[in-house]
């Protein structure tokens, strides 16, 4: 049984985004992500107008007479969601941690996808695979997605995203759009990336919190990486370290960024302190015009 807090949690998720995605971006969806391209329906004979170039050649000669080819779009998309569920997500100092934006966020793209008839599927990670859900539709498949999102317990605690991206390109045989939602506090991965990018629609979502950048003058201090847990004590009330830091995590994202680009990859920059909505927007807004031009 699934306790009563949890499925009302739940509850409340399923109704916010499925107002977000219906009031917001339904239509943004639709007009970004399209199907696989054209799949082969029939074919028949040969009409004034018709294009020569769909003459189907094998059937013509077998039949004495032009045919041509036949195709309609193949609209439905699966799309794949990769979260990070390491432990560096539990770390939030504004209005919510890292992992419960990534969960939120997850949930808006899979009532997207199933608000638009198309299959979803879940890769937890961390340095292993800790779950894995196959694509599906409906909403009972949406549901129990967001609720391992939200609640899931993983075993690991270190990220190795390569390990995601390899598993995604065994498990899906077909082009699929696969949403990598991480905070990339990881290296390794620039090889697996780049694979997975060819065989797929990959967008690269990267969740951050502001003092992850910009660390307050609030003395000597003892912090901790969580997951591997080291330890350090710095003293963040002197400006020069304040500034060293802030200079080298902006050099970091800058390479990050940089790297994305040059894969021909697609990225969103998600904060703790700032709606996901708008910069949900800001990608469609911008693949949209890509697409025109």
């Amino acid at each position: 049984m699934i306790p009563k807090e949890i499925l009302k949690k739940v509850r409340r998720i399923q109704i916010y985004t499925t107002r977000v995605v219906r009031d917001v971006f339904a239509g943004e969806y639709q007009s970004v992500f399209k199907g696989r391209g054209m799949e082969f329906e029939e074919v028949r004979e040969y009409q004034v107008g018709d294009d020569v170039r769909a003459i189907d050649w094998n059937v013509t000669a077998r039949a004495g007479r032009p045919y041509v080819k036949l195709f309609t779009e193949e609209r439905e998309l699966t799309v794949m969601i990769l979260a990070d569920v390491s432990a560096s997500g539990s770390f939030g100092t504004v209005a919510r941690l890292k992992s419960e934006l990534i969960a939120e966020f997850c949930a808006v793209l899979a009532f997207a996808a199933i608000n638009n008839n198309d299959k979803v599927g879940l890769v937890l990670f961390t340095d292993r695979i800790e779950k894995y859900i196959p694509p599906k539709k409906g909403i009972t498949h949406v549901l129990r997605v967001i609720r391992e999102l939200l609640y899931f317990t993983p075993q690991g605690e270190k990220t190795d995203i390569s390990v995601a991206l390899e598993f995604l390109s065994k498990v899906s045989a077909r082009q699929t759009v696969s949403f990598l939602v991480s905070d990339f506090m990881a290296s390794g991965y620039e090889r697996a990336f780049g694979i997975a990018a060819r065989k797929h629609d990959l967008i690269a979502v990267c969740v951050g919190d502001p003092r992850e950048r910009i660390l307050p003058a609030l003395g000597i201090m003892a912090l901790e990486d969580p997951e591997t847990g080291e330890a350090l004590t710095v003293d963040i009330g002197d400006r020069r370290t304040r500034e060293a830091f802030s200079k080298a995590m902006e050099r970091s994202a800058g390479e990050r960024d940089s790297f994305f680009r040059s894969k021909g990859v697609d990225s969103i920059t998600l904060s703790t302190g700032e709606p996901y909505i708008r910069a949900l927007l800001r990608f469609f807004k911008t693949r949209e015009r890509r697409m025109v031009v």
